[in-house]
């Protein structure tokens, strides 16, 4: 795809008393000055080259960045006497130095950074960045990299800039005039490129659960890594999607393309894509290049909670190293080595949490280093730092389900982190968390039962009024909303279902329940979506006599919720998991009184055969 020129192609001899080369532009700076980089693909390579040729003119030299992805020569341990590392996120290109104590490290949210350059608190002598050639109007924009560099360079001293047709002509408030720059060093270098990266079966599998809790009309965030940018695959068949994020990708080109993507329903920016910056190949550069659908702004709009927080179902995806049993998230350390950085992932995760339906993701793979370790532990490794506190996590997601801990005890935010925890270190954790006093001792019973349905048995389904319910297996963290439908249901609902009076139900019945195989005994719920996470309006259940290969079955819809075809829907889910489990047909044991149910069951579609005990029908539908 060739570039459409959107310069002045004359921009060298209109402002040719800026123009130096890049060795000629560096020796403007002094020793002990504080040098800012530009971020991301942006960085401006050529300029980083001259500079760091110059290590031994400059000492005490502080290099200030963000995340960067190409070469950091000046992060070599032999220049370390001359250049002084300060990343705000630690790169892969910086990690080494940093550890090892020869560089540093400034934890910060990122939209607190903008305010450290423009208050004076850590002021800039020099920015080196790198623009598009200026417009006929002497405008050059930031093109892939906005995010701090816009801030950057309206604070430092002395701005030189790598000027490069190449760079693709972002729009939105991105943009700064030639005049404001001191320096300008003409480039023909190609951009950086960061390839997509691999989708593994469990990053995939991670991104289906979170994909599930997007509804038509979000506007999403999508933070760096693997899982976010899986999710986005799994979204062509929504609608009205907006986006609002630090990032894009490749990844996003499809989801435009397929509709999915239009920012009908954005609160603010409506119809604009918003980000900071791109990172991808050549593919997304030239989509965004002068593209009106995109508006590229700097952090102190795009990373603001404020901002954030007004976009309906607004949906933040973020990603953690280690998350503790009572909800503490570490996501810039292992231990207490530093590994990346705060970066946006409070910004986002508070504007989500206020926004009206917005929800607050942290996604992580259940283990790590080949499977040995848990990242959902007891306690968080020693010296390992909390980027998002316990009081503000909301939904965290591995490849083994969703936990939702926002207002959760403890004992239920225990729970529902060691259900998703990888089941080879389920027993362990439950131990632990009782030695911790997390959990009761009387929990010790639970080892070993506390499993997740496989995701095959989940479904969804529209009630005529357009209301859709979502159908799942059972969770361990079910239990009080269990207790709860009980308490709502009608005496004479609870007297069909469980033939009798009972007006109580104990701890134990609710996690007969609970705590199942999925195989031999099955329970499917039906659940709305409510602000807290979900209402439990409907539960089905099969209990399998190996004996006949014969399983019980029974089911309860919420009082409210009857007559709207969903007991009928329910039975006709229970069989066909059944029938996938190779089982021969069901029985079932219904009141004289109990028509509603009758009339479920006669409507199956299969060989039934019937016999009255009494005030009770007892009931056999064979599949074969």
């Amino acid at each position: 795809m060739s570039k459409t020129i959107t310069y002045d192609p004359n921009w060298q001899e209109t402002y040719k008393l800026q123009v130096l080369t890049a060795a000629e532009a560096v020796k403007k700076i002094r020793p002990g000055q504080r040098v800012f980089i530009g971020t991301g693909t942006g960085e401006p390579l050529e300029l980083v080259s001259a500079l760091t040729k110059r290590a031994t003119e400059l000492p005490d030299t502080e290099i200030v960045h963000l995340l960067t992805f190409g070469d950091a020569p000046y992060a070599h341990k032999e220049l370390a006497q001359y250049f002084r590392v300060n990343s705000f996120f630690i790169a892969e290109n910086v990690r080494d130095i940093i550890q090892e104590g020869l560089g540093d490290y400034t934890p910060i949210h990122l939209s607190d950074i903008p305010r450290l350059f423009d208050s004076g608190q850590l002021p800039l002598d020099v920015a080196l960045i790198h623009v598009t050639p200026p417009d006929a109007h002497g405008m050059c924009s930031l093109g892939v990299s906005v995010d701090i560099v816009k801030s950057a360079t309206e604070n430092a001293s002395l701005v030189i800039a790598q000027v490069n047709p190449n760079m693709p002509r972002t729009l939105g408030n991105c943009s700064i005039h030639a005049n404001d720059i001191d320096v300008l060093v003409p480039s023909q270098a190609a951009i950086l490129e960061v390839p997509p990266a691999e989708i593994t079966e469990t990053t995939r599998q991670i991104a289906e659960y979170i994909a599930a809790l997007v509804e038509d009309g979000s506007t999403i965030e999508f933070g760096i890594g693997r899982i976010p940018q899986a999710m986005l695959g799994l979204f062509k068949g929504k609608k009205d999607l907006g986006v609002h994020t630090e990032m894009v990708t490749d990844s996003i080109i499809e989801l435009i393309d397929s509709g999915a993507i239009n920012g009908a329903r954005k609160t603010t920016d409506h119809g604009k894509i918003v980000a900071s910056f791109a990172i991808g190949t050549r593919r997304i550069y030239d989509y965004i290049d002068n593209n009106p659908l995109f508006s590229f702004q700097p952090t102190e709009y795009v990373n603001d909670p404020s901002v954030i927080r007004q976009q309906n179902k607004m949906v933040a995806v973020n990603t953690a190293l280690e998350i503790d049993l009572t909800g503490q998230v570490c996501a810039d350390s292992i231990g207490s080595k530093f590994f990346s950085g705060v970066g946006g992932q409070v910004d986002f995760n508070r504007g989500a949490a206020k926004s009206r339906g917005g929800k607050a993701i942290i996604a992580l793979p259940s283990t790590a280093k080949g499977g040995t370790i848990s990242r959902i532990v007891t306690h968080l490794s020693e010296g390992a730092g909390v980027v998002t506190t316990r009081a503000g996590v909301h939904y965290v997601v591995t490849e083994y389900g969703v936990a939702y801990l926002h207002g959760k005890s403890i004992q239920e935010r225990a729970l529902a982190l060691i259900s998703i925890a990888h089941p080879k270190f389920r027993a362990d954790l439950l131990r632990d968390a009782i030695n911790a006093k997390y959990l009761s001792a009387e929990m010790a019973d639970l080892e070993g039962k506390i499993l997740v349905g496989p995701k095959e048995l989940r479904t969804t389904y529209l009630l005529n009024d357009g209301t859709q319910m979502n159908f799942r297996p059972i969770h361990p963290t079910d239990e009080p909303r269990m207790r709860d439908l009980f308490y709502k249901l009608s005496a004479a609902t609870i007297y069909y279902r469980f033939m009798s009076h009972s007006k109580r139900v104990s701890r134990q019945e609710i996690q007969d329940f609970v705590y199942i195989d999925h195989r031999n005994d099955v329970t499917i719920v039906g659940t709305l979506p409510e602000a807290h996470g979900e209402e439990i309006i409907a539960v089905g259940s099969y209990y399998l006599d190996p004996k006949t290969n014969l399983a019980e079955v029974a089911f309860v819809v919420s009082d409210q919720w009857q007559d709207h075809g969903i007991g009928t829907f329910l039975l006709k889910h229970l069989m066909r998991v059944a029938r996938r489990n190779g089982i021969r047909g069901f029985t079932a044991e219904v009141l004289t009184e109990n028509k509603a149910m009758q009339a479920v069951i006669n409507k199956s579609n299969y060989k039934i055969q019937s016999k009255l005990n009494g005030n009770v029908y007892s009931y056999e539908m064979d599949f074969e």
